[in-house]
């Protein structure tokens, strides 16, 4: 692991013109640290600068947003300290997905759950984490509290080898940011066909309809993204989330304006009840429903 720290996101990102409604849920963020008091992994692929609460909350007031699901950032390991500290300080407005071993025991399971976790994800990205241990993965996942969910990371070219693991979960499933799709094939391409067989297999995996700026390789305003997503939403409407990857972990040389984020969420959702369900109603359902 390089000894420089990186910096993945704008100091002022722009206000967005779209007011997102009452209640909206920025449902995939992560926070750094602070390193001082919450270390990063000794495993870490990339060593990122201190983005802890403070600022995750005021990126949140600034985007017009109510709540939080704050994502365990793989350079914090199974450690998922810094990530039960952010939902403290949030005062009610936070619930988190967590990074286990494995090994976790019960008990360790209902303390992350009354720290506000409401799953676990597990990371498929090579260059991210070291290899995957699927059975010990499938295990834990069917130990889970109740009502919680599975989070699944991958890239679309391994998509038919997950099948027979991802069928094996019998909690509800979570994909971040669609299995990475290349939406320059548009809506009906192949990679956007083999997501909606996932989707058409069962009817509690839901999505992430973030990232343009990781899988619109167009750029800025990421039109590609708009066309090849804004169908998935109107077809999936009650199994779509929304959020803004912020702090952007590894995107370093290309990082996004966050009001720029949110001004894609009229473009995906054009409607006001496909944005109540986007950000208010689905995110509800699966992080605050206790």
């Amino acid at each position: 692991m390089s000894s420089d720290r990186i910096v993945s996101w704008l100091d002022s990102p722009s206000k967005p013109r779209f007011i997102p409604p009452a209640g909206a849920v920025d449902a995939h963020c992560h926070v750094f640290g602070p390193q001082a008091d919450f270390p990063f992994s000794a495993t870490a692929k990339y060593l990122p600068e201190d983005a802890g609460p403070e600022m995750l909350f005021g990126l949140r007031d600034r985007l017009g947003f109510s709540r939080n699901v704050i994502v365990q950032a793989s350079c914090h390991g199974t450690d998922n300290a810094a990530t039960l500290n952010a939902i403290a300080h949030a005062e009610g407005h936070a619930r988190g997905v967590a990074v286990v071993d494995p090994a976790i025991s019960e008990g360790e399971l209902e303390a992350l759950h009354h720290g506000g976790i409401r799953g676990i994800r597990f990371n498929f990205l090579k260059r991210l984490v070291d290899e995957a241990p699927k059975d010990k993965f499938l295990e834990v996942a069917n130990r889970l509290p109740a009502g919680w969910h599975v989070v699944i990371y991958f890239e679309t070219d391994i998509l038919a080898e997950l099948r027979p693991f991802m069928d094996a979960i019998r909690v509800p499933l979570v994909i971040d940011h669609m299995g990475r799709p290349d939406v320059s094939q548009g809506p009906d391409g192949p990679d956007m066909r083999a997501f909606r067989a996932l989707l058409d297999s069962r009817e509690d995996i839901w999505f992430k309809a973030t990232c343009p700026d990781r899988l619109d390789a167009s750029g800025d305003p990421w039109d590609a993204f708009a066309a090849a997503v804004a169908p998935l939403v109107a077809d999936y409407p009650d199994r779509c989330l929304w959020g803004t990857d912020w702090p952007h972990p590894n995107m370093q040389d290309a990082i996004p304006d966050d009001g720029h984020l949110v001004d894609m969420i009229p473009r995906i959702a054009p409607t006001a009840d496909l944005q109540q369900r986007l950000m208010v109603s689905n995110p509800e359902r699966l992080y605050w429903a206790d």
